[in-house]
Protein backbone atom coordinates (compact mmCIF):
# COMPACT_ATOMS: atom_id res chain seq x y z
CA UNK A 1 0.00 0.00 0.00
CA UNK A 2 1.01 3.59 -0.65
CA UNK A 3 0.24 5.87 2.29
CA UNK A 4 -0.65 9.58 2.03
CA UNK A 5 -0.89 11.17 5.48
CA UNK A 6 -2.98 14.35 5.85
CA UNK A 7 -2.95 16.45 9.06
CA UNK A 8 0.05 14.30 9.94
CA UNK A 9 1.06 15.73 13.34
CA UNK A 10 4.17 13.87 14.54
CA UNK A 11 3.38 10.89 12.33
CA UNK A 12 1.25 8.42 14.29
CA UNK A 13 -0.41 7.16 11.10
CA UNK A 14 2.94 7.06 9.31
CA UNK A 15 4.56 5.11 12.13
CA UNK A 16 1.82 2.48 11.96
CA UNK A 17 2.24 2.34 8.18
CA UNK A 18 5.96 1.68 8.70
CA UNK A 19 5.11 -1.20 11.04
CA UNK A 20 2.95 -2.57 8.21
CA UNK A 21 5.79 -2.27 5.71
CA UNK A 22 3.91 0.41 3.76
CA UNK A 23 5.59 3.50 2.28
CA UNK A 24 4.43 6.94 3.38
CA UNK A 25 5.01 9.00 0.27
CA UNK A 26 3.29 12.25 1.30
CA UNK A 27 2.66 14.02 4.61
CA UNK A 28 0.84 17.30 5.14
CA UNK A 29 1.34 19.28 8.34
CA UNK A 30 1.20 23.04 8.85
CA UNK A 31 2.78 23.24 12.33
CA UNK A 32 6.58 23.70 12.41
CA UNK A 33 7.51 21.37 15.27
CA UNK A 34 5.63 18.26 14.05
CA UNK A 35 6.91 18.90 10.53
CA UNK A 36 10.52 18.84 11.79
CA UNK A 37 9.81 15.52 13.50
CA UNK A 38 8.33 14.14 10.27
CA UNK A 39 11.28 15.36 8.21
CA UNK A 40 13.68 13.66 10.60
CA UNK A 41 11.95 10.28 10.77
CA UNK A 42 10.72 10.18 7.14
CA UNK A 43 13.49 11.91 5.14
CA UNK A 44 12.52 10.36 1.79
CA UNK A 45 8.88 11.48 2.06
CA UNK A 46 7.47 14.58 0.38
CA UNK A 47 6.37 16.92 3.19
CA UNK A 48 3.70 19.48 2.28
CA UNK A 49 2.64 22.29 4.61
CA UNK A 50 -0.88 23.48 3.86
CA UNK A 51 -3.81 21.17 3.08
CA UNK A 52 -5.42 24.02 1.14
CA UNK A 53 -2.64 23.97 -1.45
CA UNK A 54 -2.21 20.20 -1.66
CA UNK A 55 -3.78 18.76 -4.81
CA UNK A 56 -3.40 15.83 -7.17
CA UNK A 57 -1.16 17.73 -9.57
CA UNK A 58 1.32 18.61 -6.80
CA UNK A 59 1.34 15.06 -5.43
CA UNK A 60 1.78 13.54 -8.88
CA UNK A 61 4.65 15.91 -9.70
CA UNK A 62 6.51 15.27 -6.45
CA UNK A 63 6.02 11.50 -6.53
CA UNK A 64 7.02 11.31 -10.18
CA UNK A 65 10.32 12.99 -9.24
CA UNK A 66 10.94 10.44 -6.50
CA UNK A 67 9.41 7.25 -7.83
CA UNK A 68 8.78 7.74 -11.53
CA UNK A 69 5.54 6.15 -12.68
CA UNK A 70 5.63 3.32 -10.14
CA UNK A 71 2.76 4.54 -7.98
CA UNK A 72 -0.90 3.81 -8.74
CA UNK A 73 -3.96 5.46 -7.24
CA UNK A 74 -5.72 2.16 -6.60
CA UNK A 75 -2.92 1.15 -4.22
CA UNK A 76 -3.32 4.29 -2.10
CA UNK A 77 -4.63 4.71 1.43
CA UNK A 78 -5.28 8.27 2.64
CA UNK A 79 -5.36 8.95 6.38
CA UNK A 80 -6.00 12.07 8.38
CA UNK A 81 -6.95 13.26 11.82
CA UNK A 82 -8.67 16.40 10.56
CA UNK A 83 -8.52 19.20 13.18
CA UNK A 84 -10.54 18.37 16.29
CA UNK A 85 -10.67 21.87 17.80
CA UNK A 86 -14.11 22.66 16.29
CA UNK A 87 -15.59 19.63 18.09
CA UNK A 88 -13.44 19.09 21.19
CA UNK A 89 -14.92 19.73 24.63
CA UNK A 90 -11.60 21.41 25.44
CA UNK A 91 -12.48 24.20 23.02
CA UNK A 92 -15.45 26.41 22.17
CA UNK A 93 -17.02 23.81 19.86
CA UNK A 94 -17.84 26.26 17.08
CA UNK A 95 -18.18 23.36 14.64
CA UNK A 96 -18.51 24.41 11.00
CA UNK A 97 -18.15 28.07 12.02
CA UNK A 98 -14.57 27.46 13.22
CA UNK A 99 -11.74 28.55 10.89
CA UNK A 100 -10.13 25.19 11.63
CA UNK A 101 -13.08 23.28 10.18
CA UNK A 102 -11.03 21.62 7.45
CA UNK A 103 -13.02 18.48 6.65
CA UNK A 104 -14.05 19.98 3.26
CA UNK A 105 -10.35 20.29 2.35
CA UNK A 106 -9.70 16.66 3.29
CA UNK A 107 -12.73 15.61 1.25
CA UNK A 108 -11.46 17.58 -1.74
CA UNK A 109 -8.07 15.87 -1.48
CA UNK A 110 -9.76 12.45 -1.27
CA UNK A 111 -11.82 13.15 -4.38
CA UNK A 112 -8.74 14.25 -6.31
CA UNK A 113 -6.43 11.44 -5.16
CA UNK A 114 -9.13 8.71 -5.42
CA UNK A 115 -7.58 6.31 -2.89
CA UNK A 116 -8.86 2.79 -2.37
CA UNK A 117 -9.02 3.28 1.41
CA UNK A 118 -9.60 6.25 3.71
CA UNK A 119 -9.10 6.31 7.48
CA UNK A 120 -10.17 9.52 9.24
CA UNK A 121 -9.91 10.18 12.99
CA UNK A 122 -11.41 12.71 15.37
CA UNK A 123 -12.53 13.25 18.94
CA UNK A 124 -15.74 11.69 20.21
CA UNK A 125 -17.24 15.20 20.41
CA UNK A 126 -17.69 14.95 16.65
CA UNK A 127 -20.64 12.62 17.31
CA UNK A 128 -22.64 15.23 19.23
CA UNK A 129 -21.62 18.43 17.41
CA UNK A 130 -24.78 20.15 16.12
CA UNK A 131 -26.92 17.20 17.26
CA UNK A 132 -24.77 14.77 15.30
CA UNK A 133 -25.25 16.47 11.96
CA UNK A 134 -21.56 17.25 11.45
CA UNK A 135 -20.64 13.58 11.92
CA UNK A 136 -23.47 12.52 9.62
CA UNK A 137 -22.22 14.99 7.02
CA UNK A 138 -18.70 13.54 7.06
CA UNK A 139 -20.05 10.03 6.48
CA UNK A 140 -22.51 11.20 3.83
CA UNK A 141 -19.77 13.15 2.03
CA UNK A 142 -17.69 9.99 1.72
CA UNK A 143 -20.68 7.97 0.58
CA UNK A 144 -21.48 10.59 -2.05
CA UNK A 145 -17.87 10.32 -3.24
CA UNK A 146 -18.39 6.59 -3.80
CA UNK A 147 -17.16 5.02 -0.56
CA UNK A 148 -18.64 2.46 1.78
CA UNK A 149 -18.26 3.89 5.28
CA UNK A 150 -17.90 2.24 8.70
CA UNK A 151 -17.40 4.45 11.77
CA UNK A 152 -16.05 2.88 14.95
CA UNK A 153 -15.11 4.13 18.42
CA UNK A 154 -11.85 2.80 19.85
CA UNK A 155 -10.31 4.12 23.06
CA UNK A 156 -6.62 4.34 23.92
CA UNK A 157 -7.16 1.84 26.74
CA UNK A 158 -8.07 -0.75 24.07
CA UNK A 159 -4.33 -1.07 23.41
CA UNK A 160 -3.39 -0.98 27.11
CA UNK A 161 -2.72 2.75 27.37
CA UNK A 162 -3.42 3.96 30.96
CA UNK A 163 -6.16 6.40 29.90
CA UNK A 164 -9.48 6.18 28.06
CA UNK A 165 -9.24 8.80 25.29
CA UNK A 166 -12.21 7.86 23.09
CA UNK A 167 -11.70 8.52 19.40
CA UNK A 168 -13.95 8.13 16.38
CA UNK A 169 -12.35 6.28 13.47
CA UNK A 170 -14.09 6.53 10.11
CA UNK A 171 -12.98 3.76 7.75
CA UNK A 172 -14.02 3.99 4.11
CA UNK A 173 -13.43 1.66 1.16
CA UNK A 174 -13.84 2.42 -2.53
CA UNK A 175 -14.56 -0.25 -5.13
CA UNK A 176 -12.28 -0.61 -8.15
CA UNK A 177 -15.11 0.47 -10.45
CA UNK A 178 -15.60 3.70 -8.52
CA UNK A 179 -11.84 4.36 -8.45
CA UNK A 180 -11.70 4.12 -12.25
CA UNK A 181 -14.72 6.41 -12.50
CA UNK A 182 -13.09 9.02 -10.24
CA UNK A 183 -9.85 8.76 -12.19
CA UNK A 184 -11.75 9.54 -15.39
CA UNK A 185 -13.47 12.45 -13.65
CA UNK A 186 -10.13 13.81 -12.52
CA UNK A 187 -8.62 13.42 -15.99
CA UNK A 188 -11.54 15.29 -17.55
CA UNK A 189 -11.68 17.89 -14.79
CA UNK A 190 -15.22 16.83 -13.90
CA UNK A 191 -14.53 16.30 -10.22
CA UNK A 192 -14.14 20.04 -9.74
CA UNK A 193 -17.76 20.62 -10.66
CA UNK A 194 -19.06 17.47 -8.98
CA UNK A 195 -17.42 18.03 -5.60
CA UNK A 196 -19.76 17.54 -2.70
CA UNK A 197 -21.36 20.88 -1.66
CA UNK A 198 -20.43 22.16 1.76
CA UNK A 199 -22.82 22.34 4.67
CA UNK A 200 -23.65 26.00 4.19
CA UNK A 201 -25.01 25.45 0.67
CA UNK A 202 -27.00 22.34 1.61
CA UNK A 203 -28.28 23.50 4.96
CA UNK A 204 -28.36 21.45 8.13
CA UNK A 205 -32.01 20.54 7.68
CA UNK A 206 -31.16 18.75 4.46
CA UNK A 207 -28.82 16.45 6.33
CA UNK A 208 -31.25 15.99 9.18
CA UNK A 209 -33.98 14.84 6.77
CA UNK A 210 -31.86 11.91 5.60
CA UNK A 211 -32.81 10.20 8.84
CA UNK A 212 -29.74 7.97 8.82
CA UNK A 213 -28.61 6.25 11.98
CA UNK A 214 -25.05 5.04 12.15
CA UNK A 215 -24.17 1.82 13.88
CA UNK A 216 -21.23 2.49 16.16
CA UNK A 217 -19.19 -0.45 17.35
CA UNK A 218 -17.87 0.31 20.82
CA UNK A 219 -14.49 -1.08 21.76
CA UNK A 220 -13.83 1.22 24.68
CA UNK A 221 -12.93 -1.49 27.17
CA UNK A 222 -11.61 -4.23 24.94
CA UNK A 223 -7.87 -4.75 25.06
CA UNK A 224 -5.51 -5.62 22.24
CA UNK A 225 -1.99 -6.93 22.69
CA UNK A 226 0.74 -6.33 20.15
CA UNK A 227 4.50 -6.08 19.93
CA UNK A 228 4.43 -2.27 19.78
CA UNK A 229 2.96 -1.73 23.25
CA UNK A 230 5.17 0.68 25.22
CA UNK A 231 3.09 0.50 28.41
CA UNK A 232 4.10 -2.97 29.62
CA UNK A 233 6.31 -1.53 32.39
CA UNK A 234 4.08 1.46 33.22
CA UNK A 235 4.15 3.14 35.76
CA UNK A 236 7.62 1.89 36.78
CA UNK A 237 8.99 3.15 33.47
CA UNK A 238 7.42 6.01 31.59
CA UNK A 239 6.43 5.12 28.02
CA UNK A 240 7.13 8.69 26.90
CA UNK A 241 10.07 10.06 28.91
CA UNK A 242 12.17 6.92 28.62
CA UNK A 243 15.67 6.56 27.25
CA UNK A 244 14.42 7.23 23.72
CA UNK A 245 11.13 9.06 23.24
CA UNK A 246 11.41 8.92 19.45
CA UNK A 247 12.00 12.64 18.91
CA UNK A 248 15.24 13.90 17.44
CA UNK A 249 17.70 15.71 19.72
CA UNK A 250 18.81 17.66 16.67
CA UNK A 251 15.68 19.72 16.08
CA UNK A 252 17.31 22.89 14.79
CA UNK A 253 16.45 26.17 16.44
CA UNK A 254 14.18 24.73 19.13
CA UNK A 255 15.22 25.38 22.73
CA UNK A 256 14.47 22.85 25.47
CA UNK A 257 11.63 24.95 26.90
CA UNK A 258 9.99 25.29 23.50
CA UNK A 259 10.69 21.65 22.70
CA UNK A 260 8.98 20.59 25.93
CA UNK A 261 5.88 22.68 25.29
CA UNK A 262 5.65 21.75 21.62
CA UNK A 263 6.22 18.05 22.29
CA UNK A 264 3.47 17.93 24.92
CA UNK A 265 1.12 19.64 22.48
CA UNK A 266 2.16 17.26 19.71
CA UNK A 267 1.64 14.16 21.87
CA UNK A 268 -1.76 15.47 22.93
CA UNK A 269 -2.86 15.88 19.31
CA UNK A 270 -1.34 12.62 18.10
CA UNK A 271 -3.25 9.47 17.21
CA UNK A 272 -2.38 6.27 19.05
CA UNK A 273 -0.32 4.36 16.45
CA UNK A 274 -1.05 0.98 18.06
CA UNK A 275 -4.76 1.50 17.28
CA UNK A 276 -3.95 2.56 13.73
CA UNK A 277 -1.82 -0.56 13.34
CA UNK A 278 -4.80 -2.75 14.26
CA UNK A 279 -7.00 -0.92 11.73
CA UNK A 280 -4.33 -1.28 9.04
CA UNK A 281 -4.03 -5.02 9.77
CA UNK A 282 -7.80 -5.36 9.34
CA UNK A 283 -7.62 -3.46 6.04
CA UNK A 284 -4.83 -5.76 4.85
CA UNK A 285 -6.94 -8.79 5.72
CA UNK A 286 -9.93 -7.42 3.79
CA UNK A 287 -7.74 -6.65 0.77
CA UNK A 288 -6.48 -10.24 0.72
CA UNK A 289 -10.07 -11.49 0.67
CA UNK A 290 -10.98 -9.12 -2.17
CA UNK A 291 -7.88 -9.54 -4.31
Amino acid sequence: MIHIDLFSGIGGFSLAARWMGWKTLVTCEIEEFPRKVLQYHFPETYHHEDIKTLNYETINLELSKRYGSRWRNDDVIVTGGFPCQPYSIAGKRKGTNDDRYLWPEMLRAIREISPRWVVAENVSGLLTQQSGLVFERVCADLETAGYKVQPIIISACAVNAPHRRDRVWIIAHCTDARIKSMQRERKDGIYKSKATPDSNSIGLQGWEQTGKKRKMEILQFGRFHNSHNQFNEFPTKSPICSRDDGLSMRLDGITFSKWRNESIKAYGNAVVPQIVFKIFKAIEKVDKLIF
